[in-house]
């Protein structure tokens, strides 16, 4: 026989005698309540998985008088990011049975913090996940303090009273992927910087620094151009950082897009990428391996972050342990020893390409 707690004939009747607990202590897991043991949670979560036991959401809301719903909301044109992002939120809302809503905003709206709290109202919302640039504006945040809506904050780079905020080590990625064009022989290293409302490019650019500033390098204010995180913004960053006189030798872009409108503006003016000119971006997002060379570039958490803004959210104040938030450089062909530091150009076909 159907139960409305459950689908097809398991209930959580079942599911409690399988695992050896209460009726009650499988709803209280199921609703994410905060006294439960991780062993009786993961036990219970165990026996839902071999039971093929899945909660029917309409049931659970009435019973809880709670929304099952998380909110991700999102203004940023690089879509490799946002897929990311909502891959990491799906795991953790599908492992805690809560459904995901993804709603574009303009970050710049004046009325963005009454919007938002309307969607709240409208919607009954479980939890609010911020991404950037979202996460940084000022009445949205002061808005959101206010209330009684739980939120987390991706990347944020300014604080708040009482919002989560998921932070990945942007700084220390860019510092690695500077230091290793240093370690090429490189010392006019460019650099295109991100969008001025983004804090995580702020991090970058600190990052740039720090890596010159280890090696003993004076950083040169005029290798340093603007971008907005976009393609386009990277071609025009590029064509201004490769027609000064002493041009770089190597030019780092705090995104992927931009590091491959760089590679577009050298491919443009006839400069050989990587014998004349190495290029680096940073995320790891698919262009940067579908680019001719192939951009090296830095792998960071964006999944992972959203998955545990979440899981911060869902728990309702029980211990979540803490996610591993590391970064990873990704050398491919788009970087190369500086002419300073090999007797002739390297061969490269796009066969060699292949082959590799």
């Amino acid at each position: 026989m159907k139960n409305s707690r459950g689908s097809g004939s398991v209930t959580v009747d079942h599911v409690a005698a399988h695992a050896g607990v209460s009726i009650k202590t499988v709803s209280r897991v199921l609703n994410n309540e905060a006294n439960i043991s991780a062993r009786t949670r993961e036990r219970v979560q165990a026996s839902m998985a071999e039971l093929k036991y899945h909660p029917n959401p309409s049931a659970r809301r009435l019973a809880s008088k709670r929304s099952d719903l998380i909110v991700l909301l999102y203004d940023d044109p690089n879509d490799s990011h946002l897929v990311q992002l909502q891959h990491g939120a799906l795991d953790a809302c599908r492992r805690s049975f809560h459904s995901l809503l993804l709603h574009p905003v303009d970050y710049r709206s004046p009325t963005l913090a009454d919007d938002v709290l309307q969607l709240v109202r409208q919607r009954a919302c479980a939890g609010l996940v911020l991404t950037a640039p979202v996460c940084d504006v000022p009445a949205l945040v002061r808005a959101l303090d206010a209330s009684d809506v739980p939120f987390a904050r991706l990347a944020p780079f300014t604080p708040s009273a009482r919002g989560h905020a998921v932070r990945a080590p942007d700084r220390l990625a860019a510092q690695a992927m500077t230091a290793h064009l240093l370690g090429l022989g490189h010392r006019r290293i460019g650099f295109v910087r991100g969008h001025a409302d983004h804090g995580v490019m702020h991090e970058r650019l600190h990052g740039y620094r720090d890596a010159l500033d280890d090696a003993g390098v004076a950083a040169d204010e005029s290798l340093i151009e603007a971008g907005s995180n976009t393609f386009e913004s990277g071609v025009q960053a590029g064509r201004r950082l490769l027609a000064r006189a002493a041009r770089p030798s190597a030019i780092f872009a705090s995104n992927d897009e931009m590091a491959a409108g760089v590679l577009y503006a050298a491919h443009a003016l006839g400069i050989d990428v990587p014998a004349a000119l190495s290029v680096a971006g940073c995320d790891d997002t698919p262009i940067s391996r579908q680019t001719w060379p192939a951009l090296s570039s830095v792998r960071l958490p964006a999944r992972e972050m959203a998955r545990a803004a979440v899981e911060q959210l869902v728990a309702r104040g029980a211990p979540v342990p803490a996610a591993r938030l590391d970064y990873a450089l990704v050398p491919r062909e788009s970087t190369a020893l500086a002419a300073a530091r090999r007797s002739s150009p390297p061969a490269r076909t796009f066969a060699d390409a292949l082959d590799a």
